[in-house]
């Protein structure tokens, strides 16, 4: 039986060029190795799963390879990983310290990437210091973490910093397509939508979903199946519940609202999720805005229709009423009662404008 191999290790990206939605920092990086301008200490830095190991991965890869001659050599022997969360004493940063002195046997750098180095004591740090600031020709340190703000100061101001940003929801959904078609799993866009929302930036995560929908659905990612799985709600929900407002028909919207509750989905998730939707009308209302809209064009243009007839007034009214909901969800006991006011309250609010 041929092993399996997860997507996020499959198709973890081995050039800058396959790395997603962090173009300016690999630009950066790329530009940094062509001019031979490449601070001796990086810091990478931004939320899990958004491509810091592989970018440094890669680097640590091309700046051995710089010259074309180069390229089909091994250099694994000069890269040297070590992750601060189970290495964090004094002890290990002085190995290291001992280690820089002695020069590459092959290429011309010898690499050191220090993952989750905010982990690293307040000893560790200060035993560092040095080293980091007058680091031998032949080394490049290349720092990452999740968490910057626990990084003392004067290793901050040692290393040039890279601020790696959340995956969007349209990148995400891209790199998936490309996972999807070359797996040849039948998809839609909904589903690949709903995955990327899922995720929240965050690509690893992203993958390890998609994954797990692949198995659950037996290669045919549909929406429903997988809004069912994640327990999200998709945006069907959103546009019955919105017409029913607009309606003032209360009964079916306190019999739909049920419905969910039955079907196991969160209350507090159906608040946050009518308020995003609010948002993604008043948004629709303007061309200008609509490109702040990350679903597929047949979501695009569903909110096209319904925005027309849901007044903006309603809109406005409608996510105040539901920011107060969520806020007041935690500290209220009777939490169904709560919710049936709130959205009774935005159903009359179409009522008393007419």
């Amino acid at each position: 039986m041929e092993k399996y191999v997860v997507s996020a290790l499959k198709y973890r990206p081995q050039t800058f060029d396959e790395v997603v939605g962090q173009k300016g920092v690999t630009q950066t990086l790329e530009n940094a190795i062509d001019k031979n301008q490449l601070a001796q200490a990086l810091l990478f830095c931004g939320p899990r799963g958004v491509g810091k190991t592989s970018c440094a991965r890669i680097l640590a890869k091309k700046i051995n390879s710089r010259e074309k001659e180069n390229l089909d050599k091994d250099y694994a022997f000069n890269i040297f990983e070590l992750d601060a969360a189970s290495h964090n004493s004094v002890d290990d940063i002085r190995s290291i310290n001992e280690q820089v002195r002695i020069p590459p046997q092959i290429g011309s750098h010898k690499v050191y990437i220090i993952d989750e180095v905010h982990m690293l004591s307040i000893g560790a740090f200060n035993a560092f210091l040095k080293t980091l600031e007058e680091p031998p020709k032949h080394v490049i340190f290349i720092l990452a973490t999740t968490e910057k703000q626990k990084i003392i100061p004067t290793i901050l101001s040692r290393c040039q910093i890279f601020d790696f940003k959340r995956i969007s929801v349209t990148d995400c959904k891209i790199h998936l397509k490309k996972i999807a078609v070359d797996q040849d799993i039948q998809y839609d866009e909904e589903a690949l939508d709903i995955i990327s929302r899922k995720a929240d930036g965050a690509m690893r995560d992203a993958l390890s979903i998609y994954d797990r929908m692949v198995n659950f659905t037996d290669r045919n990612l549909t929406t429903k199946s997988v809004s069912e799985n994640l327990n999200i709600l998709d945006y069907e929900t959103f546009f019955f519940m919105t017409k029913l407002i607009l309606k003032n028909n209360i009964p079916d919207l306190l019999i739909a609202f049920d419905d969910l509750i039955r079907k196991g989905f969160d209350e507090l998730q159906f608040i946050v999720g009518l308020g995003s939707h609010f948002r993604d009308l008043l948004v629709s209302k303007e061309t200008k805005t609509l490109s702040l809209l990350e679903v597929s064009e047949s979501i695009r243009e569903k909110y096209r229709e319904q925005t027309i007839s849901v007044p903006t007034s309603l809109l406005l009214k409608g996510i105040d009423l539901l920011s107060k909901c969520e806020l007041d969800y935690r500290n209220t006991i009777n939490k169904r009662l709560l919710i049936e006011l709130c959205i009774m309250q935005i159903a009359s609010l179409h009522s008393e404008e007419k």
